[in-house]
């Protein structure tokens, strides 16, 4: 691929095709497990449908959240339609959960203020008592729920009535994909609906131990980190937490170099790093 065709294609690395296909791929996956599964086992349906469970956490962590931050394509209408993809792999609007997320970063998983607000509506300390983080079981489990369509649509509007809109068609869509799986195998649609859930549950499971241990008052400690090789090479360096919330537009492919420049002063501040994938963070409650 030459320069020239970057340029025009990709607008921070060309390393962005990985996650552009991945996200892609998530999407055929998604249809073939749906199409597929009245005709599976049950030995062959269960594994799969906890892959699909899975990846929908990884990729809401994984190539939609590193897209929300650095849009991979240059042309507004190739960044509208992955956003499309996205929202119909995942379940959810893609352009709503952009501004849920920017208001994470705004907050940086604060704590409630005298009238018991936070900045951040997925702060791991909204719904805890005397200062303290949630439960992580509760936070886990019911954080699906919490979402309040209205709000996040007053919310947008009120920044760029343009993506607002979009946000709805992306809920038409959506809509349109679950009447017609409806029409096809309501008992399938159902299966599938309750491991969306799951997978909804995998992602604020992963975003509770990104940020328990952290420090929402010292900018550099606001996240936690992970550098297992392994879960940093399958979730395009999501482990980099910490360095992520320093510099949210910081690119995937640069978290490495940047951790390692800023290593010194992490372990000055006294960075929480975990050993295991954030997912797995319970394993390291105790170090906490």
């Amino acid at each position: 691929m030459t320069k020239n065709t970057q340029a025009k294609i990709f607008a921070h690395s060309d390393w962005d095709i990985i996650p552009v296909l991945a996200g892609v791929a998530h999407l055929f996956f998604v249809i073939w497990l749906f199409l597929h599964l009245p005709v599976l086992p049950v030995w062959e349906s269960l594994p799969l449908l906890m892959l699909y469970a899975i990846s929908i956490s990884w990729n809401i962590n994984g190539v939609s959240h590193n897209f929300l931050h650095n849009a991979y394509f240059t042309s507004h209408t190739l960044n509208r339609a992955f956003s499309m993809v996205e929202s119909l792999a995942i379940g959810f609007s893609q352009a709503f959960y952009t501004w849920v997320h920017n208001r994470h970063h705004s907050g940086n998983s604060d704590r409630p203020d005298a009238n018991g607000d936070t900045i951040d509506w997925l702060s791991i300390y909204k719904h805890g008592k005397d200062g303290k983080p949630e439960n992580v079981w509760s936070y886990a489990f019911k954080s699906y729920f919490r979402d309040d369509i209205k709000k996040l649509y007053q919310g947008l509007y009120k920044q760029s009535p343009a993506n607002a809109h979009f946000g709805l068609i992306e809920l038409g869509c959506l809509a349109l994909m679950v009447v017609i799986m409806l029409l096809l195998n309501w008992k399938a649609l159902l299966v599938m609906i309750i491991f969306n859930y799951l997978g909804n549950c995998l992602s604020s499971l992963n975003g509770f131990f990104e940020h328990f241990g952290g420090n929402p008052d010292k900018p550099i400690a606001w996240g936690v980190s992970s550098y297992n090789w392994l879960y940093n090479f399958l979730w395009f360096n999501n482990g980099y937490h910490a360095e992520h919330h320093f510099r949210p537009r910081m690119h995937w492919m640069k978290m490495k170099t940047f951790h390692e420049s800023i290593k010194k002063e992490q372990e000055e501040t006294g960075v929480h790093v975990i050993r295991h994938c954030h997912a797995l963070g319970f394993l390291d409650m105790k170090t906490v």
